[in-house]
């Protein structure tokens, strides 16, 4: 289903759709269980609307109005943001940690075990 078609529905609408899409998708699993159907795709398409409909039904909760040429409401406004650069950041302290790692296994010993106190213990 569309998106601008979900959007254009009120609540109650929106629930109904919600249940109906769940019920479908119910009957569908049910029959892939049994061995009486193999449409994935139907699966995958009601899947992908029960998740457009959640969608939708937070937007309108939160008060978000998409528009309608495709971009997120914020750019469209033109109040984007700069993106912070974390991605860099990640990437250093993911190649410390992986160097780290590789000369601990190249010099390691391996460890022994240490005997417990309850093997003394028992001997008495």
């Amino acid at each position: 289903m569309d998106v601008e078609k979900l959007r254009s529905l009120t609540d109650a609408e929106l629930l109904h759709q919600q249940q109906e899409f769940n019920d479908q998708l119910f009957r569908l699993k049910f029959q892939l269980k049994m061995g009486q159907t193999e449409s994935l795709n139907k699966i995958r398409g009601l899947r992908k609307d029960v998740a457009r409909i959640h969608t939708v039904m937070r937007e309108k909760e939160l008060g978000i109005v998409a528009p309608s040429n495709g971009q997120p409401a914020a750019e469209a406004a033109g109040d984007a943001a700069p993106k912070p650069k974390k991605a860099a950041a990640g990437k250093s302290a993911k190649k410390k940690t992986k160097s780290k790692a590789a000369t601990k296994s190249k010099t390691a010993k391996p460890a022994k075990k240490k005997k417990t106190a309850t093997a003394k213990t028992r001997k008495k």
